[in-house]
Order: structure tokens, then C-alpha cells, then sequence
């Protein structure tokens, strides 16, 4: 490779020029037919394709398909036998591209003239698969896809070479600020225009420098989501089928490649340009680039995303009717405003970041202090971030709280720079929060001087505001009295002015911005590099402790958990505070949590604080101990029961409970055989492992039943064998089929247990009457119902407490845990006494922790919080609003299958054909992790995994709801 700088003689400039004001050819289906059969013998339908200024058509023959290809007799056929021979060439090393196909006579180009239109064309084989041009969302995987495939075409581009290669190329960035010159008269908004000419010198003023050290080779030079073709595989995944249109092929800086394909990437970035990163990562990790080439992409973006609008805007001028055009015109508007969005500097930090450089640091160290008063004293560090004992009880949602919690510590005390603040959280949005704090604010005595670090001018930002600039760096002030005149030089010690108490300091590399004094997470990096901290010119430490690496825990995870007790997410979010309807991550972003049916009043509930703090401080023990607690909580819980139970049974889980169900059922009927219901999940013991059946659970279900477990078909009203609510009868036959052979038998049976709400599969009502029956046939037998409430009752299904009152029955035996404890280890069996005291004769039971003080006064004090707060009310009132707006995503979008459940226990259901019921299982995966993307926690479940379970804490607002589902609204209209 070259590393010499090429500038564009005159008459090639003149042909860039010519070139770029060309119209596509003119060349019509009936003629493209002629010459396929003229010239290639082939006959096939013709679909015309996209291209700015070439003219190509799909061929549909039965000989395979291909592509036509016809461009102006005036490119030079050295030029097209270079990308003949690149593509040859890249086929031989295993790249996926097209291969030429020859005409009848063997020529791989035809020169020909239509209509007296001089034309060259050529047969391409045409590779299946579609373009990401149009894709509303594109993954960071994607990104890094596209970046990786364009360092393997350059690497293996690197040492090919052929005379074609040497050709003048409006796309060649070489070219790039002539061009823009000529071009941007066609702008006629001047608002426009002067953008482009900004952003645009900005780059020129960048490049110049480094142009001698860019290296040059073959390139091909659109890399783009538009020239390469993907398809879904098995898994809903998109992966690469191909590379296409070789069109812009020559030899230009290396580096260019790159910038073509982050700058179409843009389009996709959603405003934010450091969606790009991946792109850059991928390419450096399999193609290394220098420091120089580096520091040129961005500048090279920045030229690209002007050429793109400036050709679009003077092709449609020459060729109004050019439909390609026409459509991709509004997208490099928008790839424009996407690279301009935010600094020049924060891009190049965050690439050289990206690819592991980190942008120099100013030395210092011969600064005077900033607070020469401060000198040798203690300085109050106050933590402001995440875990802060100073944020409590949602505290930190205060305005202003950051500022009063400072000046109400003793001075001098400061905030920490880099640190992720609590306080600046946002909830039901899709963006980031901006958290990480890029300078530091402190409390200092009224009237401390404050003084030029070095030399400097001051520039008056408002009334105590403003910033210092010297040669090599800029300070950011607000809080100062009796400043400096506007504009003033100012000698190293020199003083600014006195501070009014509060005075916020922020550093900055860049003298031409004024940073935010807030970063979010994904572009802190690039800021903390462009924006220090002021430690040496403060004197004291103000820097915040690193957060945890998120990685190297989950791997301390993988390494020391069991790894059959999964986490959400394949790469989760690190969780460790939560508050109200929401979890909070260790950078600040609240996320709405819709599948947590433990914390049924909310995350971090100040009355749970309280309450299990308290009893902690007085006493706590087992059950066979005295104390009033115990006694007040059974009375509460019978009281809630229906009429007619009246002993209770305190464990610590689901599981817990509902295997005392059945040792229960055991023991009062004398049998040991158990009707339980298909596709149901209730509990991990070896008892309710035995009579739970849903595969995603535990794939092997279905083969490892003890043959006391006797499953009936799950009356799925939804997507079972018989649909809708009056099939009871129906799936009635399978209870009797099961109880007519235990009876042929001669085996008693013990009992039957049911979800009163088909649970697992998104809280389905079952069919109406058919607990009524099941129940009545169990009786007569001389078994027991067990009715499991783990997941459904205490108030969660808003229009009923328990889930057996929509069935309009009553079981002999009521499980429960869940949320009763708002995440306190608590669960309880309620019954009648004559079924609790069949199990003395097998001896008395005991759960250590089961029924604790603790346990007992927080399961109180979530009764008396759902009740105070109106947390039923709230669950029927905002889940029939909740129900109804599922529904009307079930109206509008064809993937929705069905809205499930009542309240806060609701189900939607994601299927391919609405007729057959198909499960879309990769798409529910993919809209899970594109909902975590805009800040929500929701998982799949159901057998086939194409369920959102959605279970909420029960104080969950409209807003919340809304959010949700326009969320869930915006990703089906993505298109998964």
C-alpha cells in the first residue's frame, strides 16, 4: 500500500464532474429482453432494481437468476474489467459475491448501442436475499456484521491490483471537498447549504494533516446495508447472503472504506452517531488501522454524508423521475443530521476508544489551585450515585435534591466527577438518561476566592457563569460573584472572583464546545476523555470509584452459581437498586419492570424498610415459638379465604406450599395418585416438579412423570384442541378418561391441582364450568382440589381476589407465595381443619423460617399497604385499561395473536398465522430483547415461548402501561 496524496488534475476533475450530473441510461424491458436473448440466450421475467446512475434489472429465468447491469457507453471498459477481475479474485479467497456470467460469444462485457444510446451491459448472478436498507432497527450485531465483512474485503483486497483501479470517482473522498464545492449551489436552502459548508471545512481542517499518512489499496467502496443482501435464518437472525455492486470499485485511502459504511450505518443509528461503534470495533479487530487513518474517519463521515446529499439533491435535478433517488434522498438527509448531531471531538475520542486508543490527557501539574483557600483541608466526598445511602424512598426524584443534599453537608464538601447520579434517572422512556457527571459541584465557604489556574481569558456565560480558556484547555464556571469584564486575559493566580457557596466546575479539552455537564452511559466514555477531571486544578480527590465490570461479575457467576438457576438476558443489565415499577441499573437507567410478580407493591417499599427492619431489631425465630405475630397473620389470612377455612400452614415459597398440598391431599384421602393439568408449572421439589408439565420449564417434563401423576389435556381455550369459552365439555372427557382408569384399577385418588388462571400460558380463563365438574368428579372419589394461587391470586387478577371466583367454586385447599411477601421468602397453605389434622398422623410439620416474626409482620404489612394504597383497585381499574390497549395491538398487528388475563396477570400471545396458530417464538425473543433496548424488563414463557407474561408490581401507573405497550407498538411496526 501507497500512503501518497492524489489531487485531481483539472481534466479529471472535469470529468468528476461530468459524471456526476449524468442521468441513468435509458434502456426498456423490451430491449432488455432483446438482448438477453440476443446475447446470452436467456428469456425470464425482468424486475427493475434500484441505482443512482446505472440502470438494473432482476432476470427471472430458468436458468437461474441474474442481473442485467447497463451503464453509459462512457465508462471506460478498463474500468468494468477491473471489477470483473476483483470479483474473481475475491470469489477464489471464499468471499461471497456475485460471479459474471458470459455472453453466447464468451465476452464477459457487451458494448453496445440502443436507440443511439452508446451502453455497456453485462450478466451478473443475481444472490437471493434483501438488502437492510429499509430495516427500522438494526442491532449493534448487525453493525459490527457489516464492519467486520468490510475489513475481510479489504484485507483481501489488499494486494490485488488492476490498471482499472486508477479511475476519477465522484465517491472517491479524495475528491470529496471539490466536488462538495461544485455541488452545493444545487442547494437552494441557504440554512442547508451553510450547514454542509461548516461541517464540511470542520473536516478539511481535520484531514488535511493526516492525509500523507493514509494508506491507499483497492477498496470497494459501498460497503453498505444496501449493498449487501442478508437473509432470516431459523432463528429470525439475519445473516449475510452476499456482497453486491462493485460499481465504485478503485484504489483510494483504506480507510475510506470504512467511512462508507459507518456513514450508511448512520441511517440506522437512530440520531445517535456512536450507534456506529460496533462497525468500528469489528473492522479493528480483523484490520488493523493506524492512529492517522483513525483520526480521518470521522472526517471522512462527515465529506460522505455530504456527497450523498449534495449527488442526491443534483441527481434529481437532472433526472426528476429517478425514483431510486427520489426514496434514498430522505435518508441521507438523515444520515447528515445524525454525523452533525453531536461534536466533532466526542467522535474522534469515542473511535480511537473504540478502537482501544485513548485520547491524550493536558499535563497540569503547574496549575495553580482553583480554591487556594481549600488548601490542606478535608473535603466531604458525597456519593450521589446509585447505591448512595443518602437516596432513599425515591428522595433522589426531588428537584434539585443533588444541590440540597450538598449544601446541606458541612463545607467544604464536593459531588464526584464521573460519577452516575440517581438523581438524574428518567422512567418510561426510551432513551438513555444522561447520569454520568462530567464535572464536579461543591460546597465551599461564601467569599472563597477563586483563581485562574494558568493564563487565560475569561468569557462571560451569564450572570455567574462563565469560561476560562487557555491555551490548551477550557474551565467551565457557575456560582462566581465580582467576575472578570467579558473577554478579559487573566494572569496564572489571578482572581476570577469569590464563590457564592455552590460552585459547579467542569473541564473540557475542546474549547470549541460547551459540554453537557451530564453524559448518558453509552457516550460517557467519549466525554470523560474530552472532559477530565479537574482534581489537579481542585487540589483534592473528587473522582468516583470505577462501577464493577459488569462482565467480569457474570463470569464470578458462571464461575461459583449453579448454572441451571439462569438469568435474564444473555448479556444482563446489573441491577441493584429498584424503586416503585422499576429496577435501576449501576449507570442510572430506571427500567420498567413488567414481569416481577413478587414485588406486588413495588420495589424498595419504605413501609417493607420499616417493618422488616423493626421486627429484625426486636426478634426473630422459628414458628415453635410464642409470639403474637404468627397468630395476628393466620387470622388475617383466614379472614380473606372463603367461609369455611379455617387453619393455615406457613412456608417460605410456591414450591414450599404446594408440596405440602399434596402430602396434604396424600394424607386426608388415603391415595397417592394426582390429576394435574398439562403445560403447568408448580414448583421445583421433587413432588411439584412431578406434577408440573410445562416443557419450558424443564424440556423432559412429559417423559419423567411418576406414574402417580396423572396430567389431563390443558383446556387451553386459546390454542388447544378446542377453542373458546364453552369448551369445557370438551376437555371434561380427558378428566373422566384419567379417573375411569384409575377407577378400573382400583386406585384411589388423592386429589386434583389447578391454576384457577391458566398461568403459564399468559393467564388464560379456563373454560367456563370446568372447574365446577372437575372438582364435583375429584369429590366423588374421595379426593381433594387444590387450588394454586402461587402466581394469580391475592388481588393480582384485579377483578377477582382469588382465581378459582371467576370459576365460581371453592377448593378444599388454597396455595400461595408469591407477592404475599413482596419478596420476604413467604408462602402458606390455607385449608380446613379436618385436611391439616389428617397430616398429625404422620407426624407434626415444621418450617423453620415458615411463619417467622419477620415473614409474618411484612406479610401484614402488605395487606395493609394493598389496602391503604389501593393496590386491588388499581389492579382491576388499570389493568381493564391495560387489557384493552393489548387488545387493540391484537386489532393492528397480525403477529399479535391474542390478549390474555385480567388485570395485573396478563398475557400476549405472538403467532405467524392467526388460522394455525404457528408460534413465533424467535420474534417474542427478539421484541423481549428490543423492549430491554428501550428500557423494559419482559420475558417469554408459555410452552412454545411466544408468551409475554406480563406481571407487574401492582402499583404500576397508566403512564407505565402506556409506555409498555406503545413500546411493544413501535417494535412490531419495526418489523421482527
Amino acid at each position: 500500500m501507497s500512503s501518497t496524496q492524489h489531487q485531481p488534475a483539472s481534466p479529471a476533475l472535469t470529468t468528476l464532474i461530468q459524471r456526476s450530473g449524468l442521468p441513468s441510461p435509458a434502456l426498456g424491458e423490451v430491449q432488455a429482453h432483446a438482448v438477453l436473448q440476443t446475447h446470452y440466450g436467456i428469456a425470464g421475467n425482468l424486475s427493475p432494481l434500484g441505482s443512482q446512475q446505472d440502470l438494473n434489472f432482476r432476470v427471472d429465468a430458468p436458468q437461474g437468476s441474474f442481473v442485467l447491469k447497463a451503464c453509459h457507453g462512457s465508462y471506460a471498459q478498463l474500468e468494468l474489467e477491473a471489477q470483473h477481475a476483483a470479483l474473481a479474485y475475491l470469489r477464489e479467497q471464499g468471499l461471497p459475491v456475485p460471479s459474471v456470467r458470459p455472453a453466447s460469444d464468451g465476452q464477459m462485457l457487451l458494448a453496445l448501442e440502443i436507440d443511439g444510446q452508446p451502453l455497456r451491459l453485462r450478466l451478473l448472478d443475481y444472490i437471493e436475499g434483501e438488502p437492510l436498507t429499509r430495516l427500522k432497527h438494526m442491532e449493534p450485531r448487525l453493525m459490527a456484521e457489516l464492519g467486520g465483512l468490510c475489513a475481510k474485503l479489504d484485507k483481501a483486497l489488499a494486494n490485488f491490483d488492476h490498471p482499472g483501479l486508477a479511475r476519477t470517482l465522484q465517491w472517491d473522498p479524495q475528491h470529496a471537498q471539490a466536488l462538495i464545492a461544485h455541488l452545493l449551489p444545487v442547494l437552494q436552502d441557504s440554512e442547508q447549504r451553510a450547514r454542509i459548508e461548516h461541517a464540511t471545512r470542520q473536516a478539511s481542517e481535520r484531514l488535511t494533516p493526516l492525509v500523507a499518512h493514509l494508506p491507499s489499496q483497492a477498496v470497494h467502496l459501498d460497503i453498505t446495508d444496501d449493498n449487501t443482501v442478508w437473509a432470516r435464518d431459523a432463528q429470525r437472525q439475519w445473516q449475510l447472503q452476499g456482497v453486491i455492486d462493485f460499481g465504485d470499485l478503485l484504489r483510494t485511502w483504506r480507510i475510506a472504506d470504512l467511512s462508507v459504511t459507518c456513514a450508511a450505518l448512520l441511517h440506522h443509528a437512530e440520531g445517535d452517531p456512536l450507534r456506529i461503534l460496533p462497525a468500528v470495533r469489528a473492522y479493528q479487530a480483523l484490520n488493523p488501522l493506524s492512529e492517522a487513518e483513525l483520526r480521518a474517519l470521522w472526517p471522512l463521515v462527515l465529506n460522505r454524508a455530504a456527497v450523498l446529499v449534495l449527488s442526491s439533491e443534483q441527481q434529481l435535478a437532472v433526472d426528476p423521475g429517478n425514483q431510486y433517488t427520489r426514496d434514498n434522498i430522505a435518508h441521507e438527509w438523515e444520515i447528515f443530521d445524525t454525523a452533525t448531531a453531536v461534536p466533532f471531538a466526542l467522535m474522534e475520542a469515542a473511535i480511537l476508544q473504540a478502537a482501544s486508543l485513548q485520547p491524550a490527557t493536558p499535563d497540569l501539574s503547574g496549575c495553580a489551585p482553583l480554591l487556594p483557600e481549600l488548601d490542606g483541608q478535608a473535603v466531604a466526598r458525597v456519593d450521589l450515585g446509585v447505591l448512595s445511602v443518602h437516596c432513599e424512598a425515591g428522595n433522589w426524584e426531588q428537584p434539585g435534591f443533588d444541590q440540597h443534599l450538598l449544601t446541606t453537608q458541612p463545607a467544604p464538601a464536593c459531588s464526584l466527577h464521573g460519577q452516575y447520579r440517581l438523581s438524574q434517572t428518567h422512567i418510561d422512556r426510551p432513551e438513555e438518561p444522561a447520569t454520568c457527571a462530567l464535572g464536579v459541584e461543591l460546597h465551599v465557604p461564601n467569599g472563597s476566592l477563586v483563581q485562574a489556574p494558568d493564563a487565560s481569558t475569561w468569557q462571560r456565560h451569564g450572570d455567574g457563569r462563565g469560561c476560562l480558556r487557555s491555551a490548551h484547555w477550557a474551565l467551565w464556571l457557575q456560582g462566581l460573584e465580582d467576575t472578570p469584564a467579558d473577554g478579559q486575559a487573566v494572569e496564572k493566580g489571578q482572581s476570577l472572583g469569590s464563590s457564592c457557596g455552590f460552585l459547579s466546575v467542569q473541564l473540557c479539552l475542546d474549547s470549541s464546545i460547551q459540554p453537557p455537564f451530564f453524559a448518558t452511559p453509552s457516550q460517557a466514555p467519549g466525554w470523560l476523555a474530552l472532559c477530565p477531571s479537574p482534581a489537579a486544578l481542585l487540589g483534592f480527590d473528587c473522582n468516583a470509584e470505577p462501577l464493577p465490570d459488569p462482565q467480569a461479575l457474570l463470569a464470578r457467576r458462571d464461575a461459583s452459581f449453579a448454572r441451571s438457576q439462569k438469568h435474564y438476558y444473555a448479556q444482563p443489565p446489573h441491577i441493584e437498586r429498584g424503586w416503585r415499577n422499576y429496577l435501576i441499573d449501576m449507570q442510572g437507567r430506571s427500567y420498567l419492570d413488567m414481569l416481577n410478580n413478587v414485588a406486588v407493591l413495588g420495589h424498595g417499599h419504605p413501609r417493607m424498610v420499616a417493618e422488616s427492619a423493626r421486627q429484625w431489631s426486636l426478634l426473630n425465630t422459628n414458628s415453635r415459638f410464642h409470639y403474637a405475630a404468627i397468630t395476628e397473620f393466620s387470622e388475617r389470612l383466614l379472614a380473606l379465604a372463603p367461609a369455611g377455612f379455617d387453619r393455615v400452614f406457613m412456608v417460605n415459597s410456591g414450591t414450599e406450599a404446594n408440596d405440602l398440598a399434596i402430602r396434604l391431599a396424600w394424607a386426608y384421602s388415603g391415595g397417592r395418585d394426582l390429576l394435574s393439568v398439562l403445560e403447568a408449572y408448580h414448583g421445583w421439589s421433587v413432588a411439584t416438579d412431578a406434577i408440573s408439565t410445562s416443557i419450558a420449564d424443564n424440556p423432559q417434563a412429559l417423559e419423567t412423570r411418576p406414574d402417580w401423576v396423572h396430567p389431563v389435556e390443558a383446556p387451553n381455550t386459546f390454542r388447544g384442541r378446542f377453542r373458546g369459552a364453552d369448551s369445557a365439555t370438551d376437555y371434561l372427557r380427558d378428566v373422566d378418561a384419567k379417573l375411569a382408569d384409575l377407577d378400573a384399577r382400583g386406585r384411589q385418588l388423592a386429589g386434583i391441582i389447578c391454576e384457577p388462571v391458566y398461568g403459564n400460558a399468559g393467564g388464560i380463563s379456563l373454560p367456563a364450568g370446568y372447574l365446577r365438574e372437575a372438582y364435583a368428579k375429584v369429590r366423588a372419589r374421595g379426593g381433594v382440589c387444590i387450588a394454586d394461587e402461587v402466581q394469580v391470586g391475592y388481588g393480582r387478577l384485579g377483578e377477582y381476589f382469588w382465581g378459582f371466583e371467576e370459576q365460581g367454586v371453592v377448593p378444599d385447599i388454597i396455595t400461595m407465595a408469591k407477592g404475599m411477601g413482596n419478596g420476604q421468602p413467604l408462602g402458606v397453605v390455607i385449608t380446613r381443619r379436618e385436611i391439616a389434622e389428617a397430616l398429625e398422623a404422620e407426624g407434626y410439620f415444621f418450617s423453620s423460617a415458615g411463619g417467622s416474626p419477620v415473614s409474618c409482620r411484612i406479610g401484614m404489612a402488605v395487606l395493609d399497604v394493598m389496602q391503604e394504597e389501593g393496590l386491588w383497585d388499581n389492579a382491576r381499574d388499570t389493568g381493564r385499561y391495560f387489557k384493552a390497549r393489548l387488545q387493540a395491538l391484537v386489532d393492528k398487528h397480525p403477529l399479535a395473536g391474542a390478549a390474555h388475563g385480567s388485570g395485573f396477570y396478563l398475557g400476549l400471545e405472538l403467532v405467524r398465522d392467526r388460522a394455525t396458530l404457528e408460534p413465533a417464538t424467535e420474534e417474542t425473543m427478539t421484541l423481549c430483547n428490543r423492549l430491554r433496548d428501550l428500557g423494559i424488563f419482559m420475558q417469554p414463557t408459555g410452552d412454545y415461548l411466544n408468551i409475554l407474561k406480563i406481571k407487574p408490581p401492582m402499583c404500576t401507573s397508566r403512564a407505565s402501561v402506556d409506555y409498555f405497550v406503545d413500546s411493544i407498538d413501535r417494535v412490531l411496526g419495526e418489523g421482527l
